[in-house]
C-alpha cells in the first residue's frame, strides 16, 4: 500500500505539472470542441481542422504537416469514421480533440479512428505488435516495438525522448480485426513519451493498450475494452474513474513486465476508482476472468477501489 500511495502522489504531481504547462490550459476546451458554424471558434490560434472536404481529410496528414517541432499544436477532428493508422513521432506538445457536444462523456463520442490488423494469426503471419496499432506515440519504430523476453526489442543508444506532453480528448480508437481475440491487435501503442487520455475509448480484443519502455500514461474518464491481456507493457499507466469492459476472458486483464533497473521498479499498471464489468449482459463469463497475468518477477499491476462484477475469478 505504501508503494501504491507513493505512485499515486507522483502521478498526480506529474498531472498537475502537465495541466499547468499544457496548451490545453490556455483555452476553453468545451468551446473549441462544441459544434459551431465555424468549427474552430474557441480553439487556440493555429489549430488544424480534420474532416471531410477539409484541407486535412485524415488525422495522419495533419500530424505530418506539423513536422518535428517542439512548439505546441492542437488538432480538432470533426465527427466521422477515419480508417487509418496515426503515428506521432514529434517531441512538441500535441493535443487531439474530437468535436462533441458532450466533452465529459466518452459514451457519446462521435469521432472513430479505425484500423483492422493483428499479428500472430494464420492469415496475417507474425510480425511485431507495433505494426498493428491504431495510434502510435513514439520517437522511433524500435522504441515502439514490443519484441520478446524480459527486455523486449533493444532501443538504440541516444534515442531521444518522444512527445513530452501528448493529449487526446473524446476519440474512439478501435482495432476491429475480428470480433474476438485472434492475436495482438492494438488500439494504442506508446513508448518514450508522456501522454494523457481523457473521455476516450480504446477498443480491441487482444493487447488493446500498450505502454512500452519509458512510457508514462494517464487515463481519466475512459472506456477500455478487451478480452486478452488488454493492458500490457513495460512502462507506467494510471487509469482512474474509467470503465474496463470485459469482451470475453483470456489471459488476464493486465499483462505487465518490468525490467531489471538500478532503481526501485515502479513501472506497472494502476487501475483506480473505476468499474470492471462485462461489456454486455449476454456474455456468459461468470468467475472466468483474471485480473492479471505476470510476464516476469518485476510485474506490477494494482486494482484499488474499483467495482468488480461477477466476471472476475473469486481468487482475483
Amino acid at each position: 500500500m505504501a508503494a501504491f500511495n507513493a505512485l499515486r502522489a507522483s502521478f498526480f504531481a506529474l498531472l498537475l505539472l502537465l495541466l499547468c504547462t499544457s496548451p490545453a490550459s490556455a483555452y476553453n476546451r468545451r468551446a473549441c470542441q462544441a459544434p459551431t458554424r465555424n468549427p474552430l471558434n474557441g480553439c487556440p490560434h493555429g489549430t488544424l481542422l480534420v474532416g471531410p472536404a477539409q484541407k486535412f481529410t485524415s488525422v495522419q496528414a495533419a500530424v505530418l504537416s506539423l513536422g518535428n517541432a517542439t512548439t505546441a499544436a492542437t488538432i480538432l477532428i470533426l465527427p466521422g469514421n477515419y480508417t487509418e493508422q496515426v503515428n506521432v513521432t514529434r517531441q512538441g506538445p500535441l493535443t487531439l480533440l474530437g468535436q462533441t457536444s458532450h466533452p465529459n462523456d466518452a459514451t457519446k463520442n462521435s469521432v472513430n479512428i479505425l484500423w483492422h490488423n493483428a499479428t500472430g494469426t494464420a492469415t496475417t503471419g507474425t510480425y511485431d505488435n507495433a505494426y498493428t496499432s491504431v495510434l502510435t506515440i513514439a520517437p522511433t519504430f524500435n522504441a515502439s516495438a514490443t519484441g520478446s523476453g524480459p527486455s523486449g526489442t533493444p532501443v538504440e543508444a541516444g534515442t531521444p525522448f518522444g512527445s513530452f506532453n501528448f493529449r487526446v480528448y473524446n476519440l474512439n480508437l478501435i482495432n476491429d480485426y475480428l470480433p474476438y481475440s485472434a492475436g495482438p491487435s492494438l488500439a494504442l501503442s506508446m513508448s518514450y513519451a508522456n501522454a494523457g487520455f481523457y473521455y476516450s475509448q480504446f477498443l480491441s480484443y487482444q493487447d488493446t493498450v500498450y505502454v512500452g519502455k519509458l512510457g508514462n500514461a494517464y487515463m481519466y474518464g475512459c472506456i477500455v475494452g478487451g478480452q486478452t491481456d488488454f493492458f500490457y507493457g513495460f512502462g507506467t499507466l494510471w487509469v482512474t474513474d474509467s470503465r474496463i469492459e470485459l469482451r470475453g476472458c483470456g489471459g488476464g486483464i493486465t499483462a505487465w513486465k518490468g525490467t531489471n533497473t538500478s532503481f526501485v521498479n515502479h513501472y506497472g499498471v494502476y487501475i483506480h476508482n473505476g468499474v470492471v464489468e462485462k461489456a454486455n449482459t449476454t456474455l456468459n463469463i461468470t468467475h472466468q476472468c483474471a485480473l492479471g497475468r505476470p510476464w516476469n518477477a518485476q510485474h506490477r499491476s494494482i486494482f484499488a477501489n474499483n467495482y468488480l462484477d461477477d466476471s472476475i475469478k473469486p481468487s482475483g
